[in-house]
């Protein structure tokens, strides 16, 4: 008999609801996570959309930051999404916010412009099939580069000719993977297809394995 993930969703701002719904709609156990006791015999994590600054804030409150750190560490998949991003990124161009700062990336915060130039877009993506991912991308980041040399790996992207709120040139790179790290700017959990969850689940038993 296979063993339900036991997963959490970090849950002092944002949006962390409807992770949890996709998750169990996916079999996951899921438990929100607010202070370091929520996370012990979890095997992931997500860390939700939101404003960046003030999880971080909280996050540091709280003292998360350093038992995230552990969990990454250890092996456990941990998955921010757009705001989460950020503070999974080493490198947000010299601001000045709480970041666990684990990813070998640079990102680009509010890259696409502010809330009122949100947008969706078909992304094409590495792992998930030949079908298109539908992102949902709301007041979000880009990831400007990645560290190849040190596992970094791009994950989806979108075409300069698809958005124009941004200065970028060629392709924008809006997810990627660094071993148990997953980051992606655009809301997954604002869709319905689960194919990003379903990897996140799958980098869940990478650990396990």
């Amino acid at each position: 008999m296979t063993r339900v993930a036991r997963v959490g969703v970090l849950a002092l701002q944002g949006a962390f609801i409807e992770h949890e719904q996709v998750l169990r709609q996916l079999g996951a156990e899921v438990r929100q996570v607010r202070l370091p006791r929520d996370l012990i015999g979890l095997e992931g994590l997500i860390i939700p959309g939101g404003e960046s600054t003030a999880i971080g804030k909280l996050m540091t409150r709280w003292e998360l930051i350093e038992p995230v750190k552990e969990m990454v560490a250890e092996g456990k998949a941990v998955w921010g999404t757009c705001a989460g991003m950020i503070l999974l990124a080493k490198d947000i161009g010299g601001l000045d916010q709480p970041l666990i700062g684990l990813m070998d990336i640079k990102v680009k915060r509010n890259a696409f412009g502010s809330q009122l130039e949100s947008f969706e877009a078909d992304l094409e993506v590495t792992g998930l099939g030949s079908s298109p991912f539908h992102g949902v991308f709301i007041r979000a980041p880009y990831i400007e580069s990645i560290d190849e040399a040190k596992g970094v790996q791009k994950v989806a992207v979108l075409r300069e000719h698809e958005v124009a709120q941004t200065t970028a040139e060629g392709e924008i790179m809006v997810a990627a993977r660094q071993k148990n790290m997953l980051a992606t700017s655009f809301h997954p959990e604002l869709t319905n297809d689960p194919r990003f969850h379903q990897l996140f689940l799958g980098m869940v038993r990478d650990y396990r394995s």
